[in-house]
């Protein structure tokens, strides 16, 4: 692995599954990273040996931390209760002692929009920002990060707040754009109704909007009709494994 990488980051995915050196001076890929398409039968056994064969391709010495960004809200030493985008073997199992046995080593593993919502506020668009941020991911669903003063308080579920009578992220989520083929300015209007509802319930500072459609952002973010300051992610598809490379090395250093 290549010297100017402090730690290293995998992103784990329900279509594939990518992983970089990550240089935390600058949050950015020390080296480009590498893609291998999530297993059909995406088992917490064919899953790992994924991750392994990532490691092993980009030699990443044993002492350097990794960090795992997966798809389900993750506690520590208990086992996982919900899973949506692998197979649904993943249920009751350990995901950090599951993939820490089959990379032979010690991993992190955190929710993936916590992952990308952490490394917003360290490196992109919310860098230096002070109070309550919440990181929103629009895409399927709808992920959310809550970071408090640089602090992440973990696996907040706010895409399944009750919006319009239904889950908010069955209401206003990008992939409810593409399927009622919904023009940016209406989808707008459901996401004003959305960060209103946030608003309402936790009165943040700020709102950093992620996930694939953020490229196109100037198309809907001016027509969110909102008090609250809120702008387009800036790390995007890297956030996820620099958020979870950011947290390991964090977590190791306390460790140690």
């Amino acid at each position: 692995m290549i010297e100017t990488a402090q730690a290293f980051g995998v992103d784990i995915g329900g279509s594939g599954i990518k992983a970089a050196p990550v240089d935390l001076t600058i949050g950015d890929f020390a080296e480009p990273r590498k893609k291998i398409l999530t297993p059909e039968h995406s088992t917490p056994e064919a899953v790992g040996v994924v991750v392994k064969e990532l490691l092993d391709r980009f030699e990443v010495p044993s002492d350097v931390p990794v960090g795992i960004a997966f798809p389900a809200p993750v506690k520590p030493d208990k086992p996982l209760d919900f899973m949506a985008n692998l197979d649904q073997a993943w249920v009751g199992t350990n995901v950090q002692e599951v993939l820490s046995k089959a990379c032979g080593r010690p991993v992190s593993v955190v929710n993936d929009a916590d992952a990308a919502g952490l490394a917003e506020v360290q490196y992109g668009a919310a860098k230096g920002q002070k109070g309550l941020v919440i990181a929103t991911t629009l895409g399927t669903g709808i992920g959310t990060a809550l970071i408090y003063n640089g602090v992440l308080i973990p696996n907040s579920e706010l895409g399944h707040l009750t919006l319009d009578g239904k889950d908010a992220e069955k209401y206003a989520a990008s992939s409810v754009r593409d399927r009622k083929k919904l023009s940016y300015k209406k989808w707008a209007n459901r996401l004003t109704k959305y960060y209103r509802l946030l608003e309402h319930y936790f009165n943040p500072d700020f709102f950093v909007v992620g996930g694939g459609v953020s490229r196109m952002s100037e198309k809907f973010l001016p027509h969110i009709d909102i008090k609250t300051p809120i702008v387009a992610a800036k790390l995007r598809n890297q956030a996820g494994i620099v958020g979870a490379a950011y947290l390991a090395d964090l977590r190791q250093k306390h460790l140690g």
